[in-house]
């Protein structure tokens, strides 16, 4: 075919040479990804974080491609070329199950985007299915396999999903560039140039490391600056409640919801369908939110209107020593007039921005390797001592959310929200101005 390109503002043009690929593109399954946003409720927060997973799998799947062509190029011993497409089509679809407000709305409705991205590949009633089996009988397959980490070639498997693969690549830097946040940025040229496939996955040589360490650094900074703000928690928080709240009314409001939410109907009747999935998307979770804004229950009308006007709620960091006192905080709210179950969540976050292969480990993480000048491979930590600083230590906070009502300089000054005040100023709590963002 022809090659067709799409200007992209990170990688400057995503090109397309491969029919399969751009077939893919086409599918209505990939296409629905324009319509779900990368950062979920981060775009509350970082006004610019508006992008789509749509052009992250495009940005992946570019990725995959400039790596697949080095190796094809300059590892033709260590590399199969005929990967090639197969680690490009994955890079492409690794992502195509990603839900509404993915991550928010699989806790609530057991949804499981990694399985749902497996049953878009092996279903022969998805469009995606039908570009797949024309390569060969067996490809959707294949492609399931690697995103379920089964497919026996390794370093296929670890430059779709390891801790520093295609996926992370891409996301970094966009995420990076869209929000704002410089600190995301690593040296993608020099990374690309120093990757190489060993017997048992991908490495990389010893005269890059410190390209690999910027990028386990940038990794760091953005899930504690970004993925981890307490403003976008705070709105995750407001999106769990308002859909908890619909859910516990549905039973006795079903026709008031079959009117003005009719997609979600499946997911409270716990009937859901590979197409009923795929009628959801934010655009369309985000008109039902409107509606419920003169919902006349007066918790889901309050939550919906907090959460399409971002009003956000506050929040205070507990260690779990001091968890055992957020009961009081809760009776505190409650006096107030706030049902605590809506308006008030625990929210923890953590990440290991890197670790070191724990076979033990529920979810081993795959090291990230160095290759020696004597071809021996080196576990990066083991050779970094900024990354042995990270290495296997979780980063991250536990946090409690509440109205912002309940601070005396939102203007109510009644005796509980004084208490409540004091109570957050103690030595149990953090409560610092961050929250105001």
């Amino acid at each position: 075919m022809i090659e067709k390109v799409f200007r992209d503002p990170v990688h400057n043009y995503v090109h397309v040479d491969h029919q399969v690929i751009y077939d893919l593109i086409n599918t209505k399954e990939f296409q629905r990804l324009r319509r779900i946003k990368q950062l979920g409720t981060s775009g509350y927060t970082f006004h610019g974080g508006e992008h789509s997973r749509f052009s992250h799998c495009l940005g992946a799947y570019e990725i995959a491609r400039r790596i697949t062509k080095i190796f094809s190029e300059k590892y033709q011993d260590s590399w199969d070329s005929h990967e090639n497409l197969l680690t490009m089509v994955t890079a492409l679809l690794h992502d195509v199950g990603h839900g509404a407000y993915s991550h928010t709305f699989e806790r609530l409705f057991d949804t499981d985007h990694e399985e749902l991205t497996r049953q878009m590949i092996t279903n022969p009633e998805t469009e995606i299915h039908q570009v797949l089996v024309q390569v060969a009988p067996d490809f959707p397959d294949k492609v399931a396999s690697v995103i379920h980490h089964t497919y026996p070639n390794k370093q296929v498997v670890q430059l779709i999903s390891s801790q520093i693969d295609v996926d992370r690549m891409d996301y970094l830097l966009r995420d990076s560039f869209y929000t704002g946040a410089s600190y995301g940025q690593f040296d993608l040229t020099r990374i690309l140039r120093v990757i190489v496939p060993v017997e048992k996955g991908i490495a990389f040589k010893r005269n890059g490391m410190h390209a690999v360490e910027d990028y386990v650094v940038s990794r760091y900074q953005m899930y504690m600056q970004v993925y981890f703000h307490p403003a976008s928690r705070a709105m995750e928080v407001l999106l769990q409640n308002l859909l908890k709240r619909a859910k516990f009314l549905y039973p006795e409001q079903k026709d008031y919801f079959a009117l003005t939410s009719p997609n979600l109907i499946p997911f409270f009747e716990k009937q859901v369908t590979l197409q009923d999935y795929l009628a959801l998307d934010d655009g369309v979770m985000n008109t039902y939110f409107q509606v419920w804004m003169t919902s006349p229950d007066i918790i889901l009308s309050d939550l919906a209107q907090r959460f399409i006007n971002r009003k956000v709620f506050k929040s205070v960091i507990f260690s779990q020593k001091n968890e055992k006192h957020l009961g009081i905080m809760r009776d505190l709210i409650s006096q107030v007039g706030f049902d605590p179950d809506y308006y008030t969540a625990i929210h923890r976050n953590f990440d290991l921005p890197y670790d070191f292969y724990r076979p033990d480990a529920e979810k081993p993480r795959t090291q990230i390797e160095i290759l020696q000048k004597d071809g021996s491979l080196a576990e990066l930590s083991s050779l970094s001592p900024l990354v042995h600083s990270l290495a296997g230590t979780r980063q991250g906070d536990n946090r409690f959310y509440f109205p912002k009502e309940m601070l005396a300089e939102a203007g109510l000054f009644s005796e509980k929200n004084h208490a409540f005040m004091n109570y957050i100023q103690n030595d149990y709590f953090i409560y610092g101005e961050a929250n105001d963002c």
